[in-house]
C-alpha cells in the first residue's frame, strides 16, 4: 500500500463548483489537489449551458427570421445545422478536449490527477495506487449523471442523453423526447426549428411541471407553433429499435416511432462510488446531505449538484464561494490564527453560522428562498421562490397577481414571438413576494428584479412605489403588482 501524501486540501471532481473551490483555495496559497476523471468543468462547459444555449441562439435566430414576415417584409430561411456543430466543436469545447481548463487550475498553483478518487478513510483520499491525506478537508463536487428509467428494452439501445444531442453533427431526420422538463423541451425546439420532426413524451399530466400551470401552458403552446407533437400524460412501457429507428410502447396501446430517441428524465448522484461508508456517511441518499455550510462531516464539505440543491452553475458558483470561506476559516483555526489568504470570510454572510467545522466567523450561510431559474425556451422561462402552489399548501395567506405579456406597451410593440406574462405570488400577512415567474422573450433578464425583490424581501408597497422604464418588457411586474389580490 502506498504512503499517503500529505496535502491540505482535496477537491473530488472537478466541474464548476469544484473547480471553482480548488482553484481558489489554490490561489490563497494551500496545496490543493484536484482530481477528475471526466473533463475539468464537468457537464456544463461541454455537454450542458455553454452548448446548448449556442444550439438555442441558433434556433432562435431561425425564429426571429421568420418573424420578419409582417413585420418588415418577407425571408426565405434555409436552416444549416453544421455552424452550429462547428461552433459547438470549436468555440465551446475545443473538440472535448479540456487541456485548457487543466492549465487553468494548474497555473493557480494546484495539482491536477487524472482519476477516479475515493474516500478511504478520514482525510484520505484514494486515486488508484495513490494516496492523499488531507490537513484540512476535502471537498467533493463529482456532480450527477443522467438518471434513465427503467423501462423495457430500453437498456442496449443506443438511445441518445443530452450529451449525444449535443455532439451530433448530422440532426436525424424524427426525434422521439422522453421527458417534458427544462432540458427536453429547449433540446426539442431547437431540433424543431431545424426542421427534424419532434414528438415529447411526458409521464405528467403537463410539461415544466415543477413551474406555474400558466408557464407550463405557454411553452406548449410555443413548441406546438413549431411543430413539436407534445403528449403528456403517457407512461412508457417498452422501447423497441429494430437498427433504423425507436420505437416507444406505451401504457393504454399508445405508439411513438423515430429515428433517435433523446431520454432527459432527470439525473441522479451516485454516492455509491465515492467510499463514503469509509467516514460514517450514508450512502444511500439521493443526495449528499449538508448543512447550511455544505458540511456533510467533520472535515469534508460538498459543492454543486451532487447537493442536490438544483442542477444549475449559478447554484455551484454560489455554493463554492461559502466553501472557500469555510475551508480558509478552518485553516485559519487549525494554523492557530492565521489566514493564508486574509480572506477567510470575504463573501460575507451572517455571523454565527457553524459549518463544517466552521466557527462563529462570518461566513456565510447557504440560503436558497430566491433561488432563480430558467428554462431557455423561446419564450424564456424564468422563475424565482415559491410557485401558487408551493406557497398554499405551506399555508402561506396568498395573494396573486397575473400581467399578460402582450396586454403590456412592449409586448404590443413586439408583436410576432410576444407570448408571456409576469406572475407573482406574495404572501399578504408579512406584504413580500414570496415568488415569481417571468415568461416572455427576456423571461430570464426580467426575473433579475423579481429576485432582489424576493430575496431581499422588498415590501409591496415599496416596490409598487418604484419607476419602472417604458416601454419595456420589465415593466410588466408593475401591471402584476396591480393585479394582486
Amino acid at each position: 500500500m502506498a504512503d499517503p501524501e500529505l496535502v491540505d486540501v482535496v477537491v473530488i471532481g472537478l466541474g464548476v463548483g469544484g473547480e471553482e473551490v480548488a482553484g481558489r483555495l489554490a490561489e490563497a496559497g494551500l496545496s490543493v489537489v484536484g482530481v477528475e476523471r471526466d473533463l475539468v468543468g464537468g457537464e456544463c462547459p461541454y455537454w450542458g449551458c455553454v452548448p446548448s444555449k449556442m444550439m438555442i441562439r441558433a434556433a432562435n435566430a431561425i425564429a426571429e427570421a421568420r418573424r420578419v414576415d409582417g413585420l418588415a417584409g418577407t425571408v426565405e430561411v434555409r436552416p444549416d445545422w453544421a455552424p452550429v456543430a462547428r461552433r459547438i466543436r470549436e468555440e465551446a469545447t475545443d473538440t472535448w478536449d479540456d487541456t485548457v481548463a487543466v492549465r487553468r487550475f494548474t497555473g493557480k498553483g494546484g495539482r491536477f490527477v487524472r482519476g477516479t478518487a475515493r474516500l478511504d478513510g478520514p482525510g484520505r483520499v484514494r486515486v488508484g495506487e495513490r494516496v492523499f491525506q488531507a490537513r484540512h478537508g476535502i471537498v467533493l463536487g463529482t456532480g450527477t449523471r443522467p438518471s434513465v428509467p427503467p423501462v423495457d428494452g430500453l437498456a442496449g439501445t443506443p438511445y441518445w442523453t443530452n450529451r449525444q444531442a449535443i455532439e451530433v453533427e448530422e440532426l436525424p431526420e424524427s426525434l422521439l423526447v422522453l421527458g417534458g422538463g427544462a432540458i427536453g423541451l429547449e433540446l426539442a425546439q431547437v431540433f424543431a426549428r431545424f426542421g427534424v420532426r419532434v414528438t415529447v413524451v411526458e409521464a405528467l399530466d403537463r410539461v415544466l411541471a415543477v413551474e406555474e400551470p400558466e408557464a407550463s401552458e405557454v411553452a406548449a403552446a410555443a413548441l406546438r407553433a413549431d411543430g413539436v407533437e407534445i403528449r403528456t400524460g403517457v407512461r412508457a412501457e417498452r422501447v423497441g429499435h429494430d437498427g433504423r429507428a425507436f420505437t416507444l410502447h406505451a401504457a393504454g396501446g399508445a405508439e411513438f416511432t423515430a429515428g433517435r430517441l433523446l431520454v432527459v428524465t432527470g439525473r441522479r448522484a451516485h454516492l455509491d462510488e465515492l467510499g463514503l461508508d469509509t467516514v460514517g456517511v450514508d450512502a444511500g441518499q439521493r443526495y449528499l446531505a449538508v448543512d447550511d455550510r455544505l458540511g456533510v462531516t467533520e472535515g469534508i464539505w460538498a459543492v454543486g449538484d451532487v447537493t442536490g440543491e438544483g442542477a444549475f452553475t449559478h447554484v455551484a458558483m454560489y455554493q463554492a464561494g461559502i466553501v472557500v470561506a469555510d475551508v480558509l476559516d478552518h485553516v485559519r483555526r487549525a494554523d492557530g490564527g492565521t489566514d493564508p489568504s486574509g480572506t477567510a470570510s470575504a463573501t460575507g454572510g451572517a455571523a454565527g453560522a457553524t459549518g463544517a467545522g466552521g466557527s462563529d466567523r462570518a461566513v456565510p450561510r447557504a440560503d436558497y428562498r430566491a433561488l432563480p431559474r430558467v428554462t431557455f425556451t423561446d419564450p424564456e422561462v424564468g422563475a424565482v421562490g415559491l410557485t401558487e402552489r408551493q406557497a398554499r399548501e405551506r399555508g402561506v395567506n396568498v395573494q396573486v397577481g397575473l400581467a399578460r405579456l402582450p396586454s403590456s406597451a412592449r409586448g404590443w410593440i413586439h408583436k410576432a414571438g410576444n407570448e408571456g406574462f409576469v406572475k407573482l405570488v406574495a404572501d399578504a400577512d408579512r406584504g413580500v413576494l414570496i415568488g415569481a415567474t417571468s415568461v416572455g422573450p427576456a423571461g430570464g433578464e426580467s426575473l433579475s428584479a423579481l429576485v432582489v425583490a424576493v430575496h431581499a424581501a422588498v415590501p409591496l408597497a415599496r416596490l409598487r412605489q418604484m419607476i419602472y422604464a417604458y416601454p419595456t418588457f420589465h415593466r410588466a411586474i408593475e401591471d402584476a403588482l396591480r393585479e394582486l389580490s
